[in-house]
């Protein structure tokens, strides 16, 4: 099954896209890593991503869809797209990707949340930089403890402020709500309530999942 997720910030999308990997044997693609992986590859592809971004432009979608091909052709196993669509002509093109590849989107969920349940939540975020240079974010899976017993540094987004979480989240809702209506047009729109505890928006997920 391939997957498109979506989250509102502070939503636990990348928490949860974690647990379905796991759970449902799953392969995550989230298009930050990927590009970050691209760059660290060296690869005459990775030099051409990397001139882009520094160049301070984005990443055409063309570019992305073709990074992302490669990858889909690669494995046997279905995709949690994360990250990407976020513009209804980039879920055509993934449309359009997944048919050359003889596969099909089975859903496209997203985590939603209210804006001030948001502002709370990462506001109160904080994450770890352990000495090997990974970030890790502090919760259920990583304790302020471990962080310390491993020698890591205690920090906070800079965009972690209410104000900088306020734009983001409008940021989101004005880029989403025209995908979310292309994939509810094409009937594979669903929504789980983002704002309870991780395992229930968890057993959330998978109940739509497995309709």
């Amino acid at each position: 099954m391939d997957i498109v997720l979506m989250g509102a910030p502070g939503a636990g999308k990348g928490t949860q896209a974690a647990k379905l990997e796991k759970e449902l044997g799953l392969k995550h693609i989230s298009t930050g890593d990927v590009l970050r992986e691209e760059i660290a590859s060296g690869s005459e592809l990775g030099k051409r991503v990397a001139a882009i971004i520094d160049g301070g432009d984005l990443v055409s979608d063309e570019l992305m869809v073709s990074i992302l091909k490669n990858i889909v052709a690669g494995t046997d196993k279905g995709i949690i797209f994360d990250g990407f669509p976020r513009t209804v002509p980039q879920a055509q093109m993934l449309d359009d990707m997944l048919k050359q590849l003889g596969r099909k989107l089975g859903k496209a969920v997203a985590i939603e949340l209210p804006e001030e349940a948001a502002v709370q939540r990462l506001s109160a975020r904080k994450q770890c930089k352990l000495p090997s240079g990974e970030v890790k974010q502090i919760g259920p899976d990583f304790s302020l403890e471990e962080c310390q017993k491993q020698g890591g540094e205690i920090f906070q987004r800079p965009d972690d402020t209410p104000g900088h979480i306020r734009h983001r989240f409008a940021v989101y809702h004005q880029q989403t709500e025209p995908v979310m209506r292309f994939y509810r047009q094409n009937g594979l729109y669903a929504e789980v309530n983002g704002d309870q505890d991780p395992q229930a928006v968890f057993e959330d997920l998978l109940a739509v999942l497995k309709k």
